[in-house]
């Protein structure tokens, strides 16, 4: 067992009144030097698997409402910000085409008609009959297709978040007259190592918080678990899903979601336990030993809770280690336990 001392010499000259020489005597000091550190022992526990990823808050469905063809813009019904319904107005285009349209299918109806009633009595040829069919029915989908590209409605119900256009612009087919989105509910994905993968299920339930409301806490649930890995980053997305009722959310919000993959039971250590080793990416600790010494020991640890990590190797449950004065200490040195 070794002890490390610090022998200080005090040199002083006594000057012999009686003979007058001088006599040189010398003092022994002992300072102890051993290093003094405080302890603390560690104990396995249930240790909670979380992992947090960042995210952004996406709409579940987004329409981005064009007419087919450029024309004229005749009326807007709608704003940035309204909520609106599957199937409602948002604007109409110029229509003069459609008029022309819906005369050109009226006349090919009344065509059609008088063909079917010649034919009917073989006065048309079937073939002549067929043809007026044929060009009647492209005539009124041709109008309905052009009903739909001139009256533009919503087929979603959602909030519109972009209006690219004012009435009486010529759209020009360059960006989406509309984008409606819908926010009840919203999605997010996230990217997970493969490691997991056989630890995410559809239906999950996670956390979700967002810097837009600090202190608050979401609950969402895993909706879509993509089936292959990417192998460059030895991940795998996952689609997030909340219900979102009261709108709070967001698209473009940013987000993290804390998914749970359970608990470990595992030794769990002080943050001010833990060292890292200068140079290298090894962390480690110092063990007391029965006879007050300590063990330089190597851990790998887990996840992060608070001020404490999770050791997934290295320390036996019960084992004691030294939470400060370690700068002087190295592998075997004997300690002073300050309480």
């Amino acid at each position: 067992m070794r002890r490390f001392n610090s022998i200080l010499i005090l040199s002083s000259a006594l000057v012999m009144a009686s003979c007058g020489q001088k006599k040189s005597e010398q003092s022994v000091v002992i300072i102890d030097e051993t290093p003094k550190v405080t302890v603390t022992k560690v104990n396995a526990e249930n240790v909670p698997q979380l992992s947090t990823y960042p995210t952004t808050v996406e709409a579940e469905i987004v329409n981005n409402i064009t007419p087919q063809s450029a024309s004229r813009i005749n009326q807007i019904f709608v704003e940035i910000g309204d909520h609106v319904k599957a199937g409602q107005k948002l604007a109409t285009m110029d229509a003069i085409s459609l008029e022309k349209l819906k005369l050109q299918m009226k006349n090919d109806s009344i065509e059609y008609g008088r063909t079917k009633e010649l034919y009917e009595i073989g006065a048309v040829s079937q073939a002549n009959f067929e043809t007026m069919t044929l060009a009647y029915e492209v005539s009124k989908k041709t109008y309905s297709n052009l009903l739909e590209n001139t009256i533009l409605t919503s087929p979603i119900s959602g909030i519109i978040t972009a209006r690219n256009y004012d009435e009486g612009d010529m759209y020009a087919m360059a960006q989406p007259l509309f984008v409606v989105q819908n926010i009840t509910p919203v999605k997010m994905l996230i990217n997970i190592s493969e490691n997991n993968y056989s630890k995410v299920k559809k239906g999950m339930e996670v956390d979700i918080v967002a810097d837009a409301f600090p202190g608050e806490t979401f609950k969402g649930k895993v909706n879509l678990v993509y089936p292959t890995i990417d192998s460059r980053t030895h991940t795998f997305p996952v689609e997030i899903i909340i219900d979102n009722k009261d709108e709070k959310l967001r698209p473009g919000m940013f987000a993290r979601v804390t998914v749970n993959y359970g608990t470990n039971y595992r030794v769990v250590v002080p943050d001010n336990a833990v060292l890292k080793q200068v140079g290298a990416d090894e962390k480690y600790v110092f063990v007391l030993n029965e006879d007050n010494t300590v063990s330089y020991t190597p851990v790998k640890l887990g996840v992060r809770m608070g001020d404490k990590y999770e050791v997934i190797s290295g320390i036996d449950d019960g084992a004691t280690v030294v939470t400060t004065g370690q700068t002087r200490l190295k592998n075997n040195i004997k300690v002073d336990i300050v309480k």
